[in-house]
């Protein structure tokens, strides 16, 4: 039976979903990729990214689209480097020869990457294994770097500076397409290096991006989709007042479909038996229960409260502000997904409240 995924990559044999590449502009990213671009892809946190990433190397791959290779890489181990370039860079070449041996069958390659001492030369040693990559094969090289804004300071403006000396030399000598991946649009980077006197700004380190991307939450039509999957395989129906009610308390943030469902149909005991349709009353038990679990991206969300630019905005939320101050900033729906102004729904006023009786203090220090 499967299940509603809360967490990593959505896999179709095990887990309801939409499929991830209908989530996408997939025409425009495939015409991005023909005409040898290099763009980001962007979102906030648990809404999709890399099952997205991944259902794209595996179509390019495939060869429908024509004859690529693809390479998926995340780069969030090179984050404990922090501003040491060469172990950042070095823990950027292994995952690309864990990707060339274990997706690409290239041995080679995955020799390669690992043998490579990245300390001797860290501001070329990326850029250059690149090009003697793309070089050994004609076959244009797609490269998808996921969580990027996971790199701090000079470790990420080595690797953009890196990608943008070499982006003349594409595809045959260089990725003919990049794709970098992560909560912000590279654009809104404001790097603090070490090695600069002044803040960096992201749209500067990488000024050859043709576009921005960002994966969007679920329509509604989406939300009813991926219940409706469970109806379909389990023979528990959704009252029509539940369905409202799951869209209506998430909106369609994938994550929190996803957790709200879970607990509805497979946490909650008395309606594992599902020998009665779902009620709006039980969604609202189930939100309770998510509420009070507080699992981690809720509690993620809680310490984001305490962020002056956050509090600027959820203060007045509260208390009944002006509505114009209540428009979410865009750090806020980079990295939570808020959206809209406004008073909230009576109905979510407590949790709201509670939420910072239990923790997130808005009036306590950042």
């Amino acid at each position: 039976m499967r299940d509603f995924n809360t967490a990593g990559p959505v896999r179709a044999d095990k887990h309801y979903c939409i499929p991830p590449l209908e989530r996408l502009n997939l025409a425009e990213v495939l015409a991005l990729v023909r005409r040898e671009r290099y763009f980001v892809l962007h979102a906030p946190r648990q809404t999709g990214k890399t099952s997205a990433l991944l259902a794209l190397r595996d179509l390019l791959n495939g060869g429908a689209e024509g004859d690529y290779r693809c390479a998926y890489v995340n780069v969030e181990p090179a984050q404990t480097a922090r501003e040491d370039v060469g172990r950042a860079i070095g823990a950027i070449l292994d995952g690309i020869a864990m990707e060339a041996r274990y997706t690409l069958g290239d041995a080679a390659t995955a020799d390669a990457a690992s043998s490579l001492d990245a300390t001797a030369r860290p501001d070329s040693a990326l850029g250059d294994f690149l090009a003697r990559w793309c070089t050994a094969d004609p076959r244009p090289l797609v490269l998808l770097l996921d969580e990027i804004d996971a790199l701090v300071g000079d470790s990420l403006v080595s690797v953009l500076r890196q990608l943008r000396a070499g982006y003349v030399r594409r595809p045959d000598h260089f990725p003919g397409s990049v794709v970098l991946c992560g909560i912000r649009d590279v654009r809104d980077y404001r790097i603090h290096a070490s090695s600069e006197r002044e803040v960096i700004a992201g749209g500067s380190a990488f000024n050859i991006k043709a576009e921005s991307l960002r994966l969007g939450d679920f329509t509604e039509t989406e939300v009813r989709n991926l219940l409706g999957q469970h109806t379909a395989e389990t023979g528990q129906a959704f009252a029509p007042e539940a369905l409202d009610a799951v869209w209506e308390q998430t909106r369609g943030q994938p994550w929190l479909v996803n957790a709200l469902a879970r607990e509805l149909c497979f946490e909650h005991q008395a309606l594992r038996l599902r020998d009665r349709p779902l009620s709006e009353a039980d969604v609202f038990e189930a939100r309770e229960a998510l509420i009070l679990r507080r699992d981690t991206h809720i509690d993620q969300l809680a310490d984001k409260l305490r962020e002056p630019r956050v509090r600027r905005v959820i203060e007045p939320l509260l208390s009944g502000g002006d509505a114009d101050v209540l428009r979410p900033r865009p750090r806020v729906r980079a990295r939570s997904g808020a959206r809209g102004s406004g008073r909230p729904p009576p109905d979510r006023e407590p949790d709201l409240c509670r939420g910072r009786a239990e923790g997130a203090d808005l009036g306590s220090p950042g």
